[in-house]
């Protein structure tokens, strides 16, 4: 990851593309008489319905959107409450923000995805949805999360913005509740530059979604779009014809991307076990994990800030934890609840447990394109902080 690395003339040609084959018709919608049937957008979502064996896709404009219109298209708003994760990325609570539902946060385990014991402990006779994250390109255990959910009466909402091509017990992730949402920016596993998309079984749930990202338009057969009704209030979350091109081709890739970081990621693995690696690795759920992110434990936190410190000497990156956890932790996420009033009193000592796995971990990324020789001195490197610090 990302799928940036990838990034080659195909991509180039099928941006050229669209200004060839329909005279730069950049609009995923209309325009019939001039575009030569040339609908990228549309083709990206088949795509994406085909290669991830569900029957409904809708393209959006970013995977905040897809979680927002998500929350729409399951008339979730203000009277009820949507359960998250404490760590996530903060777009995942800002699209409940935005719904007007109350935001309700609980722990994360030896995961890094929600405890489902902590979710079950917070329902309440106000909730509606949860959302499961699959953070950082592992699964949240689905299983538990949604058995709970169905237990509960509430509805499953996966957040797969880092899910793109993993899987659960053998099916894609964002297919497995009751919708899906995917990430396509500029650091996920394929990549449109921006762009995300809405997965479902549901049509209702598909047929609502379509609806809402495109200001309410019923998407008529028999009318045209500027004749057509609307089937409720929208916004406007479209994806352009240029981003779709480029996820057609980025699609195209996502079995050797995902191939490319596991190998790597096993490699790496192996090269520290042979060197006697000290530190335990984050519990993986299922083999169905893409594999972007190396985690470990340390012993507490001034072991930890001491091995940051050598890889700083080092100039080894991390990824996201511990480097950008204020985007990714809602112990950070101060500027929300001043604003609305949760947590306001208590975010500072809230999610302890989460804090406690967060501040002891760091992720080290795993690209695509990694030599042998550069994941080896990497290896190399981590074994010898590992000395310094133990």
């Amino acid at each position: 990851m990302p799928g940036y690395e990838v990034f080659d003339e195909e991509e180039r040609k099928a941006v050229n593309d669209v200004f060839d084959a329909n005279g730069g018709v950049l609009f995923a919608h209309g325009f019939d008489a001039t575009r030569n049937g040339v609908y990228r957008v549309r083709e990206f979502e088949a795509a994406v319905s085909k290669k991830f064996n569900v029957p409904f896709a809708q393209a959006v404009s970013s995977c905040t959107a897809a979680l927002r219109v998500a929350l729409a298209a399951l008339d979730i708003g203000p009277g009820d409450e949507v359960i998250i994760p404490a760590f996530t990325f903060v777009a995942t609570a800002e699209a409940v923000i935005q719904s007007g539902a109350r935001l309700v946060i609980v722990d994360i385990d030896d995961t890094f995805t929600m405890d489902p014991s902590s979710l079950e402990a917070a329902i309440t006779e106000r909730s509606a949805a949860v959302i499961a994250v699959h953070m950082m390109s592992a699964p949240a255990d689905l299983d538990r999360i949604c058995a709970i959910a169905r237990k509960h009466k509430i509805r499953v909402i996966e957040d797969a913005a880092w899910g793109v091509g993993g899987t659960w017990r053998g099916r894609a992730l964002g297919t497995i509740g009751d919708i899906g949402c995917y990430s396509f920016d500029a650091n996920k596993c394929i990549s449109t530059g921006e762009g995300g998309m809405i997965v479902t079984h549901d049509k209702t749930l598909f047929v609502n979604a379509r609806a809402y990202h495109d200001h309410g338009h019923e998407y008529s057969t028999s009318t045209g779009r500027g004749e057509e009704g609307a089937i409720g209030a929208g916004f406007n979350y479209r994806m352009t014809e240029l981003q779709g091109a480029i996820g057609i081709v980025q699609l195209g890739k996502l079995d050797t991307i995902r191939s490319a970081q596991r190998a790597n990621k096993a490699k790496l693995k192996k090269h520290l076990a042979d060197g006697k690696f000290p530190f335990g690795y984050r519990r993986i759920l299922d083999e169905g994990e893409s594999g972007d992110a190396l985690f470990f434990f340390l012993k507490d936190r001034e072991q930890t800030q001491a091995f940051l410190a050598g890889m700083k000497r080092h100039g080894l990156a991390t990824k996201n934890v511990p480097d950008a956890i204020r985007w990714h932790f809602a112990k950070h996420w101060s500027h929300m609840f001043a604003k609305y009033g949760w947590y306001h009193e208590t975010y500072k000592s809230q999610w302890q447990r989460s804090a406690d796995i967060l501040e002891q971990s760091i992720a080290i990324p795993v690209m695509v394109k990694m030599s042998d020789e550069r994941i080896q001195e990497i290896a190399h490197t981590l074994l010898e902080i590992s000395r310094d610090v133990s």
